[in-house]
């Protein structure tokens, strides 16, 4: 399954990793999807306060 999604490394505390874990199998996501939810809702939220971030292309 082709995906353009951009990968990279992503290191974290192992408390963190599990207190995310934990929240991922309680909203039946995987990690990598619960961290990208948590991603965009934040940008969601700066956005709303600071207005649309623009992307140079």
């Amino acid at each position: 399954m082709a995906t353009n999604k951009r990968v990279f490394t992503l290191r974290l505390e192992e408390e963190n990793f599990e207190k995310i874990k934990i929240i991922a199998d309680k909203n039946k996501r995987s990690i990598a999807m619960q961290i990208e939810y948590l991603i965009e809702q934040h940008i969601a939220e700066f956005e709303q306060k600071n207005g649309i971030i623009e992307i140079e292309k």
